[in-house]
């Protein structure tokens, strides 16, 4: 599918063009939807954005949804029964639905106006990757409906991320491993960002670290560290600060001061030094989670093979009624 031929398509469906933009999904889906939440409510002027765990947007569907929306559904197996849910109630309501899936059989597609195969695994370009299309996308739907004057610089940002994320990918290896060694016995994690990057935050914890190896884990935007968590600082707590490259910055290092003068268990991961700062100042705040994602997979990786619980494990997940 053709990012701006879909949103231009779209666009000569509605009456007033498009006036809403509903990203939808559930777990690392609904992660990977954060950065365009970020971009729509930092960048539109009239557009109106939500983003809604799948079931709540089925049991409390959004009063504005209405024929110029537009509602972005991602499962990544394309089967999630909360996913398929809400794009179904999305159509019911004669909304344009955009459906995204890395499976060429999923249900989620019978319920998709426009669907999109994504790409996945360790050799696809982080362009083709889901949490890109739907930036791209929401960037297309800004063009479309207000113009957006940055519009060549975030292509430009997108053609240079992979390349960086390659480069940041080796850099922070030997790292990972010295970070698994010494908090494989530990059971709670805090994950501090701010900006577009929150989401991957609450991904880390949620996905990679509570799912995937079943530690207690949780997320904590750079911005509220010091309106309460930051009481539990102590020199015992391990923390996980990903430092954004642009207007964000500014509280990740007011949290990365603090957490040195009273914490020692401290991981920095700075998308500065990653590299990322060879895309325009305009858009690289943009790119700071799509960036983060790939290089927390190393991390996280370095951590399952340490305390030999694979990735794939669960006791739960597909194995119990739920």
């Amino acid at each position: 599918m053709n990012v701006s031929k879909v949103i231009s398509t779209i666009s000569e469906k509605t009456k007033n063009g498009i006036t809403e933009v509903y990203l939808v999904a559930c777990g690392g889906s609904l992660v990977d939807m954060y950065p365009s939440k970020y971009f729509l409510e930092s960048e539109a002027k009239k557009i109106v954005t939500g983003l809604y765990t799948a079931n709540e947007f089925i049991h409390a569907r959004p009063k504005r949804l209405n024929k110029d929306s537009v509602v972005i559904v991602c499962s990544h197996g394309g089967n999630t029964p909360e996913s398929v849910g809400a794009a179904k109630t999305a159509k019911e309501q004669g909304a344009h639905t955009i459906g995204l899936t890395h499976n060429k059989e999923a249900d989620l597609l019978k319920y998709s106006d426009f669907p999109f195969l994504y790409e996945w695994g360790a050799d696809s370009d982080v362009k083709n990757n889901p949490m890109a299309i739907i930036l791209e996308l929401s960037v297309e739907i800004l063009k479309n409906a207000e113009g957006y004057d940055h519009y060549e610089a975030f292509h430009n940002g997108m053609g240079k991320i992979n390349g960086i994320i390659e480069e940041g990918k080796k850099l922070v290896a030997p790292r990972a491993k010295v970070f698994a060694d010494k908090y494989r016995a530990e059971e709670l994690f805090y994950i501090l960002t701010s900006g577009a990057s929150y989401g991957h935050a609450y991904g880390f914890a949620i996905c990679s670290l509570m799912e995937m190896q079943w530690l207690n884990a949780a997320p904590i935007h750079s911005g509220e560290y010091f309106h309460g968590p930051f009481e539990v600082t102590d020199k015992e707590t391990p923390f996980i600060l990903m430092m954004n490259e642009g207007r964000t910055r500014a509280l990740d290092e007011r949290a990365l001061s603090f957490l040195q003068k009273y914490a020692e268990k401290v991981e920095v991961v700075d998308a500065k030094e990653l590299g990322i700062s060879t895309i325009a100042d305009e858009v690289v705040e943009f790119f700071n989670p799509v960036l983060f994602y790939s290089i927390l997979c190393v991390y996280r990786e370095a951590l399952a093979d340490v305390r030999n619980h694979p990735l794939e494990t669960r006791r739960y997940m597909g194995k119990v009624a739920y």
